[in-house]
């Protein structure tokens, strides 16, 4: 079989075709290795007679494959997720030069607060302006007032303000600190998982896996407490604080008794974070509204921190009773004997963060809770960077109460 040479429109910049390189972009967007890669042979096979092609019709023959043999759908979702534009040059302020991102644009509007559609309905506009205005470069800060401009104009003020606090901290090496706090059933793992794809933030940690390593090297017959769950870590104390009746105080001593256990190795996971300056979720039942008062002070780092609560008994019940099938490992019926301490330790925490200011957000549909959170952090880091609160956040925040 003959090489096959892919081109640009004029037929300069040929470069092998790579049947590596495409199975990559097909896995983005959900395909397995195995039919990733088959799709990538026969497109290869079926270009056999060809000695050379162009990126555009490549491109678009690739989504006609895969038009016929998944989707109208995938085929649509492979056009758009096109890394870069090649005849559109973005110029930052040093003057280095990047093609134009489709896809980084959309990412980064998703981040603001865009839902999925939004995000890519407003990247085509500004993409097909940029178009319309036969711009073959542009400085990085006539593009960030176009975008800056539509956003005002298609979705708040708000949205415009983060769009701009979010570009501003991308060019600097300020870690974000994301604390995301919870009791079983509040979704912390689902909503983490999202939140650190929406603010590229590939770190993160639960207080879980934490507490694991440390059952691990302390045995429980020196460290009973640390065995226990959260929720019923009172029963491992000392018998002579049994003598308290009151079981909303065994609760929370036992719950602080095992939290102040993994408090060092939060600390020291932070802390090698902001050491390689790079960003981390911590999240896990142990993140509580105090334990903000434990970081490092540094005004090059950005601390954000949320508590999740789901505050109707019967939705955290089916929560908690769904976490049987989703979560094989996790004994849901083990969760539901327990769970008044559960609704006790909950309302305890949710209550301490209102006291103490950390922001709470009724965890209701998965996405807008997302978004909340995001929100949230790119508040923070609006007000570390001299930017404000965005008044739009404010406003979700408080429908979610």
């Amino acid at each position: 079989m003959a090489k096959l040479l892919v081109t640009d429109k004029d037929g300069t910049n040929p470069t092998p075709f790579l049947r590596g390189i495409l199975t990559s972009s097909l896995q983005s967007l959900g395909l397995g290795f195995t039919e990733a890669y088959d799709l990538a042979t026969s497109v290869r096979q079926d270009l056999s007679d060809k000695d050379k092609i162009d990126r555009g019709s490549l491109r678009q023959f690739v989504a006609k494959r895969l038009k016929r043999s998944k989707s109208a759908e995938l085929a649509t979702r492979y056009l758009e997720n096109e890394e870069v534009t090649e005849s559109i040059t973005v110029i930052d302020g040093s003057g280095e030069e990047s093609p134009f991102s489709r896809s980084l644009l959309r990412r980064t509007l998703q981040t603001c607060g865009l839902d999925s559609d939004k995000a890519s309905a407003s990247t085509a506009a500004i993409y097909q302006q940029l178009l319309r205005d036969r711009v073959s470069t542009i400085d990085s800060e006539s593009l960030r007032k176009q975008v800056t401009d539509l956003l005002k104009k298609t979705a708040s003020a708000g949205t415009a303000q983060r769009y701009n606090i979010w570009v501003d901290y991308t060019r600097t090496d300020r870690p974000l600190i994301l604390l995301v706090g919870g009791t079983a059933g509040s979704g912390k793992s689902t909503v983490t998982s999202e939140v650190a794809n929406r603010l590229e933030i590939v770190r993160t940690v639960s207080t879980d896996m934490l507490r694991e390593v440390m059952r691990v090297m302390m045995p429980e017959r020196l460290l009973p407490v640390l065995h226990q769950s959260s929720f019923n870590a009172w029963k491992a104390l000392p018998t002579t604080a049994h003598g308290v009746h009151d079981p909303e105080h065994m609760l929370t001593e036992g719950y602080y008794s095992q939290a102040q256990l993994l408090s060092l190795a939060c600390e020291a996971v932070i802390a090698r974070a902001i050491r390689e300056r790079v960003s981390l979720i911590l999240e896990g039942v142990h993140v509580h509204p105090g334990l903000l008062d434990l970081m490092p002070k540094d005004g090059s780092i950005t601390y954000a921190m949320v508590m999740l609560g789901v505050l109707d008994r019967k939705e955290l019940k089916r929560r908690i009773r769904g976490r049987g099938g989703n979560v094989p490992m996790r004994r849901a019926a083990r969760y539901l004997e327990s769970f008044d301490s559960i609704w006790g330790l909950q309302s305890h925490l949710l209550s301490e963060a209102d006291r103490l200011g950390v922001p709470i957000i009724v965890n209701t549909q998965k996405d807008i809770t997302v978004r909340q959170v995001v929100g949230t952090a790119v508040d923070a880091l609006g007000q570390d960077l001299g930017k404000g609160k965005t008044a739009e956040n404010v406003n979700l925040a408080a429908k979610g109460n």
